[in-house]
């Protein structure tokens, strides 16, 4: 069976699983491109069903159809991250809301269908606080798997017997692998700022933009704040921006930029490819078997162009921030706030995020 054959096989198990009003919620048209495109990594309205109010034989369906759109590790590493929820409820103190009646909820992810499973072209989203997956299927044909976005809060916590509890560890190891085999001439080119931006330059945008940089935080989130909870959301942002001193030349220094910046990989050694390659692994990897090696091969058709630009510390457990930027791959990765233990991670495609580029030239076509 097919990749595209599986994520159908799922969907339509999902969706006859719920009842009508569950289904109202997780199945729309295709392609509803304004609600299609948007997508989160903060505990907001993701829109969809939600998995915890669902029936458990339904939420086996819809993790299941998660498993489809990712690899193993990928799978792995998700539901880990969505069980990271509760320790994060216990560092709270258990008394986060963002105006849920639980905050920090493992439960509070949301799953939502756009158009017919198995038809000439549909797609899938599942989304909660730092989960989000997005898939467009074409004619058979899996056509975009980005944005994928993997985050982690805390980034490591304990273990017993001494080990830590690192799900994206090695996108941080990996990089700083890279950073440190770096020469002076180098670094002079991958080092953009000694301070890092306090979330992804690209945030949750649809499409990205020459001159793009951070939103506020509140931004990144469905419904407008007010009242109280506006307040705290904004300074919070000026605290973690005041205590890391981010400046505006900071911001424009990492702003994104069409023409990629930092240091190219035709400027690395042989080693230094090779760790620069197991870092993209570690973006590429997630996506599912049958999608991966075909993007990868993509991404590695231009691999030289591919540029590593970092800003922040150097110094594990301080606040830093790096992006891998080419002609088909965007892979953005911080580490800022709770004082350099709350990372994001997302892999984009610059020009096919939600099949964008495929399903234009496919319209073209068909008119």
């Amino acid at each position: 069976m097919t990749l595209a054959a599986r994520m159908a096989d799922a969907a339509s198990a999902f969706l006859a699983a719920l009842d009508p009003v569950e289904l109202g919620a997780a199945h729309w048209p295709f392609p509803s491109d304004d609600e299609r495109k948007r997508w989160f990594y903060t505990p907001t309205d993701h829109g969809g069903a939600v998995i915890g109010d669902l029936e458990p034989p339904a939420r086996r369906l819809a993790m299941r159809l998660l498993d489809s759109g990712l690899s193993r590790p990928g799978y792995v590493t998700a539901a880990t991250i969505m069980g990271l929820e509760n320790v994060l409820d216990q560092l709270e103190g258990f008394t986060a809301s963002w105006g849920w009646p639980r905050g920090r909820d493992p439960q509070r992810y949301f799953l939502r269908v756009f158009g017919e499973p198995g038809a000439d072209a549909w797609g899938w989203r599942f989304g909660g606080h730092h989960v989000s997956v997005n898939h467009t299927v074409l004619n058979g044909e899996v056509l975009s798997g980005t944005p994928l976005f993997l985050g982690a809060d805390p980034a490591s916590s304990p273990l017993l017997g001494g080990h830590l509890l690192r799900p994206l560890g090695a996108c941080e190891d990996l990089a700083r692998e890279l950073l440190s085999s770096l020469d002076e001439r180098q670094a002079a080119a991958a080092v953009v700022s000694p301070v890092p931006p306090v979330d992804l330059v690209g945030a949750n945008r649809a499409e990205l933009h020459d001159g793009d940089g951070p939103l506020a935080l509140a931004l990144v989130w469905r419904d407008t704040f007010t009242g109280e909870l506006a307040r705290a959301v904004d300074a919070f942002q000026e605290n973690e921006e005041k205590k890391i001193g981010l400046g505006d030349r900071h911001l424009d220094a990492v702003r994104f930029r069409t023409v990629p910046i930092g240091l190219a990989a035709a400027g690395m050694t042989e080693s230094q490819q090779e760790i620069l390659g197991a870092l993209l692994d570690t973006y590429m990897g997630r996506l599912p078997d049958g999608a991966a090696d075909a993007a990868c091969a993509v991404v590695r058709q231009s691999f030289d162009s591919i540029h590593f630009a970092w800003a922040g510390s150097d110094s594990p457990g301080r606040p830093h921030y790096y992006r891998l930027h080419g002609p088909r791959i965007l892979a953005e990765y911080d580490n800022t706030t709770r004082d350099g233990n709350h990372v994001h991670t997302v892999l984009r495609d610059p020009l096919n995020d939600f099949g964008r580029d495929s399903l234009g030239e496919h319209r073209r076509s068909a008119h």
